[in-house]
């Protein structure tokens, strides 16, 4: 990237007849994500700003804002909604922010196959599916405010995994077109197992314009809250309702104490002192999940059909990582993790070890074809070195940690570098344009 000063000014001219945004106020909101919940994120991507952001509607005018940046060297963050949680895209070098929300249409339903631009909000796409008989397979708990472009790019899975798994298991997200980073851009196409190429990349490899995503049978969903006397016994009716083939869930959430203390709005449902599963299942499925919570000792506290009105009461907005924001408005200094434990007795020791140091969080999803436990656990933060010392201990007796306390594309994951998308980068980002400082494998390649 160049080191001369720009003339943003001269910019400004260049992308003239776009939308672009240079007022500070906005241009610090639409700067950053929820980084702030992590501790160690705060001081490092507290002031990174982009000199501006540009608002595109369509292909042409995405192509005209990556003429300039390839031409004068400026780097390009592209942002959805700003949802996530780690810095995925705020810019740390400045520059110019590609705000893909006004590419927003939902161009074809074709029985179980969506395509759209990338700025569609998840929940028009996913009533506008359910008009057709079908639904998203999977959404984060920013349901409401998230775009389909950013939980691609950003995101991993959510409430649908049970059934699911994640993104990146075949046939979930089915075709990517990719804008190149390039003087003049190409248009690519990738389809299959191509699309991993820019799937949760966080836009460090081309600019998804347009996507096309697998769809599911819509259902009835009743929401529905349990709570139980022990952890334990909450976590195994978990595992056990994850693993029932005969009931259809969306969503196995389980809180241990005091966790649900920290949801105000469903207090009248959580008992002091108890854990609680938050539940979404389909009216069939209510009568068999009545013998199982029987089976598992829980009491049944709430339910609520499709049919009935919701009131503002969203069950999945207190589940995967709405639970860290409804405990942090309680309580700002608590943080989190993200863990794949894989079985309850690893999930059994990291309870009874850490005990309120790490209230224990749940988020139950398929994994090479296997409903395993997954957690977002709550961390009493004190210091980094403590709370690096917890990540090590999980480590070590076998819980995968992917740290959400790192903007670096492979240290938040699986921890290794992935040549598809490196290779992937070298192509359609030659002068390393695209939110740059994100990618290991870029920073330290030969």
């Amino acid at each position: 990237m160049t080191t001369q000063p720009i003339d943003w000014d001269a910019i400004i001219t260049e992308l003239a007849g776009m939308e672009v945004i240079t007022n500070a106020n906005q241009l610090e909101k639409l700067s950053l994500d929820y980084y702030h919940f992590s501790p160690i994120l705060q001081p490092k991507l507290a002031n990174k700003r982009g000199n501006l952001v540009v608002r595109p509607t369509n292909e042409e005018e995405v192509q005209r804002v990556v003429q300039t940046c390839v031409r004068h060297q400026i780097p390009l963050t592209v942002r959805g909604a700003g949802t996530g949680n780690y810095g995925q895209c705020i810019p740390l070098e400045g520059g110019i922010i590609l705000d893909t929300t006004s590419m927003n249409a939902i161009r074809w339903i074709r029985g179980d196959v969506a395509c759209v631009e990338p700025g569609v909000k998840i929940i028009d796409l996913d009533r506008e599916a359910k008009t057709q008989g079908w639904e998203l397979r999977m959404y984060p708990s920013t349901y409401r405010t998230a775009t389909i472009g950013g939980f691609i790019g950003g995101g991993s899975g959510g409430i649908g995994s049970i059934t699911y798994g994640q993104l990146r298991d075949r046939g979930n997200v089915l075709a990517a077109k990719v804008m190149t980073m390039e003087d003049p851009p190409q248009r690519l196409e990738l389809r299959g197992d191509d699309v991993q190429k820019v799937n949760h990349a966080y836009g460090t490899n081309g600019i998804i314009t347009e996507l096309e995503i697998a769809l599911a049978p819509a259902y009835p969903w009743a929401d529905t809250i349990v709570v139980f006397d022990e952890f334990m016994q909450a976590a195994r009716f978990g595992q056990a309702l994850s693993d029932a083939d005969g009931l259809l869930k969306k969503l196995v959430c389980i809180c241990a104490d005091p966790i649900p203390s920290y949801f105000t709005p469903l207090k009248s449902h959580l008992p002091t002192g108890k854990h609680c599963a938050l539940l979404m299942v389909a009216e069939s499925s209510l009568e068999g999940l009545q013998d199982l919570i029987q089976e598992y000792g829980g009491e049944q506290t709430y339910c609520r059909t499709a049919q009935q009105p919701q009131k503002g009461l969203s069950l999945p907005e207190f589940t995967w990582n709405h639970t860290t924001l409804h405990a942090r408005s309680i309580d700002p200094t608590l943080t989190y993790l993200q863990t794949f434990f894989f079985n309850l007795e690893t999930v059994e020791e990291m309870y009874r070890h850490f005990g309120d140091e790490v209230p224990m969080h749940l988020e139950f999803l398929r994994v090479g074809g296997k409903a395993i436990p997954a957690g977002l656990q709550l961390v009493r933060f004190t210091t980094e070195e403590r709370l690096n010392e917890i990540i090590r201990y999980h480590e070590e007796r076998g819980a995968l940690i992917a740290n959400p306390h790192t903007y670096i594309l492979e240290d938040g994951g699986r921890k290794v570098i992935n040549p598809l998308q490196l290779a992937f980068k070298e192509k359609v980002d030659p002068n390393g344009l695209m939110n740059p400082g994100k990618m290991r494998a870029w920073l330290e390649r030969q």
